[in-house]
């Protein structure tokens, strides 16, 4: 049997993934694709996480599509919300019957005789092979198997049960429990206001606190738009108010960061109880931005503090012990269940290895191009999202610059694209931030440089107008292939 070959493959039918289908076949119609999608279900990370209280950690605006309004009344949306909306993306655009289930690929060669990928893909233990002029990784930068759980002192001698929000049990019954969420991050914050209306009592304990900053769930101004505009000129128009917004806050913090840092406390000041200080409990140690910023709609952390029903801690685990956690200080926290909010695990390109005419890819010796390609890596783009602002916003402006890319090569006549280094430049990880979850996977991903195209702008509008006016040629090699097979 000949080996199905296809213009473009997509892997990962997430959010990023069904957005890059739209954008393909809207642009190109002509071209051939799959997506390529290791679950069995579509939705990525909104089908993958189900533990309580699971939402977006940015308004709907921006991480919605552009070409499909958010109409639901919550800015700031629920998981299931979520899910759905990608879902019925798919379906009314046709592009669910382009995914393919349980088909995960384990490796990915290139051939520079053929300029063709040539990728492994295992289903259901049985291993087949698919072909492809461009490959295109929406598999996001986490691994779906496993998260990060520190090796915490005296664990196995706990009674209780330990749950990790990523392999969240539908039969976890907590209420009337006493629970102690161990994080700091938007997981934590989630959860601690989530699991407090039933539970006994839950604790959020950090061994170091994080940036608060509270947000409307509805956004009012987005609704006045609604309210008086066509739907898709007013989703435009508060997707722009949100991108502006957010990004001149951004801006505050990286430019001012005293200042940024004294309108954060007063603000978590103001919604704390008087029996919780804010020191040490909501004073970061590095500056705004530094690590993600958490958003807690309508103040809900803060509400449950003042409730009584959840308390924070801040301090390092000396042990777990039969009973629940005994603190450095020498505090014991009673628990009944114990949720280890502490981060995910990173994974580079859905973890698959890559080669290049046989020579294999070390990932971390290489360069990210525009924030979407891979130095010397030929016919190939990842979407990465921004770490300041919501996924999508990078993931479309990616996936339309993947498209114009591959207008431009068919009207050119070439088969191969390839990204080269020409100077020696410094380098920074990919995701410009310094949290746990990166800096342990530092060595697996391409580094980005200090010079243009080589570093990635945390910056919509200008990312926005390079990726559409910005020039094709720019540190990209192209080349013609007459021999390859006329598929």
């Amino acid at each position: 049997m000949s080996t199905e070959h296809l213009d473009v493959l997509i892997v990962g039918a997430g959010l990023s993934g069904i957005g890059a289908a739209y954008r393909l076949q809207t642009e190109l119609p002509g071209k051939s694709y799959a997506i390529l999608e290791a679950r069995s279900n579509s939705g990525g990370t909104w089908d993958l996480f189900k533990y309580p209280g699971i939402r977006s950690d940015s308004d709907m605006f921006t991480l919605g599509y552009p070409f499909r309004p958010w109409t639901d009344a919550k800015a700031i949306a629920d998981g299931p919300s979520i899910l759905q909306y990608v879902r019925d993306t798919a379906s009314e655009n046709g592009i669910d019957q382009k995914i393919r289930y349980n088909q995960k690929v384990t490796a990915a060669s290139w051939s520079s005789e053929t300029s063709v990928w040539t990728l492994t893909v295992v289903s259901e233990d049985r291993e087949h092979t698919l072909t492809c002029n461009f490959l295109y990784l929406c598999s996001g930068y986490y691994s779906y198997d496993a998260g990060y759980t520190p090796d915490f002192p005296g664990l196995e001698t706990f009674g209780g049960t330990v749950v990790h929000p990523q392999f969240w049990p539908d039969d976890l019954d907590y209420t009337g429990k006493k629970v102690v969420v161990i994080g700091s991050g938007a997981t934590a914050v989630t959860l601690v206001p989530t699991m407090s209306k039933s539970a006994e009592h839950v604790t959020m304990l950090q061994r170091s606190p994080s940036y608060i900053l509270t947000l409307a769930s509805k956004d009012k101004i987005a609704d006045s738009f609604r309210k008086y505009l066509p739907s898709k000129v007013a989703h435009s128009v508060a997707r722009w108010k949100s991108v502006l917004v957010n990004l001149g806050f951004y801006q505050l913090c990286r430019r001012s960061p005293a200042r940024a840092k004294k309108l954060l406390s007063i603000a978590a000041k103001r919604q704390l109880p008087h029996d919780v200080p804010i020191d040490p409990h909501f004073t970061p140690a590095y500056d705004p931005w530094d690590q993600r910023l958490c958003i807690v709609p309508d103040g809900d952390l803060f509400k449950a503090l003042k409730s009584g029903k959840a308390s924070i801690e801040t301090d390092r685990i000396e042990t777990f012990t039969e009973s629940g956690i005994r603190l450095m200080s020498g505090t014991e926290l009673d628990a009944d269940i114990v949720v280890t909010a502490t981060g995910l695990k990173m994974e580079a390109c859905g973890g698959m290895s890559l080669d290049v005419d046989g020579e294999p890819v070390s990932l971390g010796d290489r360069y990210v191009y525009k924030g979407m390609m891979i130095s010397e890596v030929p016919n190939l783009a990842m979407c990465v999202g921004y770490t300041n602002a919501s996924w999508t916003l990078r993931a479309d402006l990616t996936s339309m610059y993947v498209c114009r890319l591959l207008a431009e090569m068919d009207k050119r006549g070439y088969s191969t694209c390839v990204p080269q280094v020409t100077e020696d430049m410094d380098q920074r990880p990919i995701l410009d931030l310094e949290s746990g979850y990166v800096l342990r996977a530092v060595e697996q991903f391409p580094k980005q440089g200090s010079k243009s195209p080589w570093n990635m702008r945390q910056n919509y509008i200008l990312d926005r107008f390079h990726s559409t006016f910005g020039s094709i040629n720019d540190h990209m090699s192209f080349s013609k292939n007459n021999s390859r097979a006329n598929r």
